[in-house]
């Protein structure tokens, strides 16, 4: 998930005090001895915790160990540079041949909660399953039958800047924080775990959720796609998928971000009644044809739209999206996201989320442009928060100072989105090739991508775009719709279908 933090800062003025003149006068201390003298910090020591305990998943009932351990990544001078927390759930007796399933969140700076204590993890939150705000505390931490442990060993990581994960003092942002950079700090720890667990050989899937896709992309990229594929892997899990970023930005002259857009707005306004439709499903077709079809034709004339193309596209928008044709004139055509989630339900004073539609919430006022914050959010965060600081320190007995970062500011803020050379001047990120090319050279390598409706984060146009484009293997790529947004397991339905999808996915290979 990606959202935007303001931090206040604030200056005091101390006023200078009078000296005596012979301190004025005083020799200036060695800037560099007083450097020296500092206190080097201690090297981390890693942490490990486990506890042993047994549930109901999938209609089995398995035991399993919980372990919550540090991986410290260190230079080749033998400097700890960061400490990457994961959390492993592993049946017991242990077993190799088992699938072991690695999962992380997206961000970048996006800890790994959301799926862990949201869907695929064995403890859940309870938060409320129809899109209504989460409330104040205490949040029942429940059994989660629909964990994946009867199919799959899980093992959590949370990137560093995510979650417990953090550099260590001194450390270079810069080596850590990017697309490269951090696939290949997750692609040393997953070695590392393999190592640690005796697990070369069992069938291995890898995934995650929103930027967690585009991570998967580095990382199958970092482990399959060098010269020497020492990691293979039987399935890629893609949840909320973005690959292509350009798809994403509405900037003036990228016609592809209206496009993309167009579906998930007649999606949202199916759902709040502003259009009619026998489904969801059909009122998204109705509008990918339009979107790809006479609505791109119409963005890419520019001015030379002839005025009857012009009014017949415009009346069908209206009619797609439930906006006034007065309002898509004035935005000429082009409605971004964030105008949307204001302008759709204004005349009942309430703005609409962008991570699930959904949601809905009220500003300050009614009159402004953009919301004030996003409902589908802060209709949500405190539970989960609240849940993985519970299991972590107090179910598991993690001991840290250290805030667990559910969404940390520091890695997005700092983030390198560079592909490096050979990838142009990275002004298109696309990344969806990574993909293609790991497809092409591991035969049985399959995809599972799942998507919500109404989900305006990463749309599912986006990545039905990105993943059905020249070089992509169609025949092994499975597709899957669920009736919520971006963390569909919020929805007590859907995170029951998302599950039984994924198990049917890990057992077909």
């Amino acid at each position: 998930m990606s959202i935007r933090f303001l931090a206040l800062l604030a200056a005091a003025s101390i006023p200078a005090l009078a000296v005596p003149t012979a301190a004025q006068d005083a020799p200036k201390p060695d800037a560099a001895k007083a450097e020296a003298a500092k206190p080097v910090p201690a090297p981390p020591v890693a942490q490990v915790r486990t506890r042993d305990l047994a549930g109901t998943f999938g209609g089995q009932r398995i035991n399993y160990r919980v372990t919550m351990a540090d991986t410290i990544l260190n230079t080749d001078e033998g400097k700890a540079e960061a400490v990457i927390v994961t959390t492993s759930y592993v049946k017991t007796p242990a077993d190799p041949s088992r699938p072991v399933f690695f999962i992380y969140n997206g961000g970048p700076g996006s800890g790994s909660v959301w799926l862990q204590m949201g869907a695929f993890g064995p403890k859940r939150v309870a938060i409320p399953s129809d899109a209504r705000d989460d409330g104040a505390p205490p949040y029942p931490l429940l059994d989660n039958p629909d964990s994946l442990l009867d199919v799959a060993d899980l093992v959590f990581i949370d990137p560093p800047g995510t979650g417990f994960s953090y550099l260590t003092q001194g450390t270079d942002p810069k080596k850590y924080y990017g697309l490269k950079q951090d696939g290949r700090a997750v692609a040393q720890v997953i070695r590392r775990w393999l190592n640690d667990n005796g697990r070369w050989n069992s069938p291995k899937y890898l995934g995650g959720e929103s930027y967690g896709t585009s991570r998967t992309a580095m990382v199958i990229d970092e482990l399959e796609g060098g010269t020497y594929n020492d990691v293979a892997f039987n399935g890629l899990i893609l949840i909320s998928t973005i690959l292509d970023f350009a798809g994403r930005e509405p900037t003036p002259g990228n016609e592809m971000a209206y496009v993309v857009a167009l579906p998930n707005m007649a999606t949202a306004a199916w759902f709040h009644g502003k259009v009619q439709a026998p489904s969801v499903e059909a009122i998204a077709e109705e509008a990918r044809r339009f979107a790809i079809g006479p609505y791109a034709t119409a963005l890419l004339k520019g001015q030379e739209l002839p005025a009857e193309e012009r009014a017949n596209v415009r009346r069908e928008l209206a009619r797609l999206t439930g906006l006034s044709e007065t309002y898509l004139e004035q935005a000429d055509l082009r409605v971004t996201d964030q105008r949307f989630y204001k302008e759709l339900l204004r005349d009942r004073g309430l703005t609409i989320g962008r991570l699930d539609s959904r949601y809905t919430g009220r500003d300050f006022d009614n009159a402004g442009e953009t919301p004030d914050a996003d409902p589908s959010f802060y209709g949500i965060d405190g539970g989960y928060t609240a849940a993985i600081n519970s299991w972590a320190r107090e179910t598991l007995g993690y001991q840290t100072p250290r805030e667990y970062q559910s969404i940390g500011s520091e890695p997005g803020r700092q983030w390198d989105w560079s592909l490096g050379s050979g990838w142009g001047r990275n002004a298109y990120l696309n990344i969806a090739p990574l993909i293609s090319r790991a497809l092409r050279q591991n035969s049985q390598l399959r995809v599972f991508n799942g998507q919500g409706w109404y989900d305006f984060a990463t749309p599912f146009f986006g990545a039905e775009y990105s993943l059905k484009r020249t070089g992509m293997p169609q025949d092994r790529i499975t597709w899957k719709y669920y009736d919520a947004g971006h963390m569909m397991y919020i929805r007590d339905e859907d995170r029951a279908k998302l599950s039984a999808d994924l198990r049917a996915f890990i057992r077909a290979r």
